[in-house]
C-alpha cells in the first residue's frame, strides 16, 4: 500500500482537499474543491469543508491507500496551535475548531496538524518546489489575501501563536490603505487581488475581478498595469524588510494574483534589488512557486510527510 496524507487548503474563496503521497504527488481523482467566501455562514463553511474532505476520502476507499494523517493549511490568522482558525476573509469563523471538524471525518487514531497556509507553501517549496534544498526561505501567497511562512535554518518558524511569518499584515512605507484587520498600510490591503482591483476602480477601471485586471493589463490598459505594478512593488518592499530582519535566501511566491502579469515576480525582484545598499537584503532571490496551484495542497500534506520540519 502507498502512504498518503489527506491535505486540506482553506482560503478566502475556496476549500480544497486531496490525497497526496510521500513524493508530493496528488492522487488522481482525489482532488475536490468547494466554495467558501466572505458572505458564507459558519454552517456553509463547515459544509464545504466536509463535502471536500469526504469526496477526497472516497478516493482512498477505491485505491490502495494507507492514510497517515491529515494536514490543514488555513488562511490566517489562526487561533494558536489548537487547530482553531479565525481567517480574516471568512468572518463567520472566529476561533472555529477546523482541526476538530476534519478529525471527526477521519479514523480516530489519525493525527491532524494545522498551520497557516503561508507555512504550508514554504514547506511545499522546500520539499519538492522552487526552493528545494534551501534552508532560509519565505513562502508567500498573493491571492484573495496575502500570506507568508518562514523556514529558517531548515526549520519551520511558527511562533507561540502559530502566526509567525504572516507578512500580509506588516506595514509598507508610503501606503496608508485601510486594512480589514484595523491597521493602515498592511501589505494585504495594498497588494491582494481584490484590493488591487478596488484601487484600479477608484482610478476609473471598470472591471470587477483580478482576472479582469490581468486581461486589461495585457491589452495595454495603463490603470490595470499600474495596479499590478503597485501590488508587486509593495510585495517587494515587504520581502526586502523581511530579509533585513531574518536574512532570507529565497522567497517563493504563489497564489492566483501572482499570475496577474507574466513579469509579476520580476517586478517584485526589482523592488527588492532597489530597496537598499545592503547586499544581504538585495541578494534575496524571488522566484515563482514551482508548484503552480498545487502548492498549498502539497504543503498541507507536507505537515504529515515532512513532520520533522514542523515542530
Amino acid at each position: 500500500m502507498t502512504d498518503y496524507a489527506l491535505a486540506v487548503d482553506l482560503g478566502g474563496t475556496k476549500v480544497e482537499a486531496a490525497l497526496v503521497d510521500a513524493a508530493g504527488q496528488v492522487l488522481p481523482g482525489s482532488r475536490h474543491r468547494r466554495p467558501t467566501g466572505a458572505t458564507s455562514t459558519a454552517l456553509e463553511l463547515a459544509a464545504s469543508v466536509t463535502d471536500a474532505v469526504e469526496a477526497a476520502l472516497e478516493a482512498a476507499a477505491t485505491a490502495d491507500v494507507e492514510l497517515l494523517g491529515a494536514g490543514i493549511g488555513s488562511a490566517g490568522p489562526i487561533a494558536g496551535r489548537t487547530g482553531n482558525v479565525s481567517p480574516l476573509n471568512l468572518p463567520a469563523w472566529r476561533d472555529y475548531p477546523l482541526g476538530e471538524l476534519v478529525a471527526d471525518l477521519l479514523p480516530a487514531t489519525l493525527p491532524v496538524t494545522l498551520r497557516m497556509d503561508g507555512i504550508c507553501i514554504a514547506l511545499a517549496e522546500v520539499w519538492v518546489g522552487a526552493a528545494k534544498g534551501e534552508k532560509n526561505v519565505m513562502g508567500m501567497i498573493v491571492s484573495t489575501g496575502v500570506g507568508g511562512g518562514l523556514i529558517l535554518d531548515g526549520r519551520v518558524i511558527a511562533g507561540p501563536s502559530g502566526n509567525a511569518g504572516h507578512i500580509g499584515h506588516v506595514a509598507i512605507a508610503g501606503f496608508d490603505d485601510a486594512c480589514a484587520c484595523g491597521a493602515l498600510g498592511c501589505l494585504e490591503a495594498i497588494a491582494s487581488g481584490p484590493r488591487s482591483v478596488a484601487w484600479a476602480r477608484a482610478q476609473g477601471f471598470t472591471g470587477a475581478t483580478g482576472e479582469d485586471l490581468a486581461v486589461a493589463a495585457r491589452a495595454g490598459d495603463p490603470t490595470a498595469r499600474a495596479a499590478i505594478e503597485r501590488s508587486a512593488t509593495a510585495v517587494g518592499r515587504a520581502v526586502a524588510s523581511a530579509s533585513a530582519l531574518v536574512d532570507l535566501d529565497v522567497v517563493a511566491i504563489g497564489g492566483g494574483f501572482s499570475h496577474a502579469a507574466d513579469d509579476y515576480v520580476d517586478l517584485v525582484q526589482r523592488a527588492v534589488t532597489e530597496h537598499s545598499d545592503f547586499g544581504f537584503v538585495t541578494s534575496t532571490r524571488v522566484v515563482s512557486s514551482g508548484l503552480s496551484g498545487d502548492g498549498p495542497l502539497i504543503g498541507a500534506a507536507a505537515l504529515v510527510h515532512q513532520a520533522h520540519l514542523v515542530g
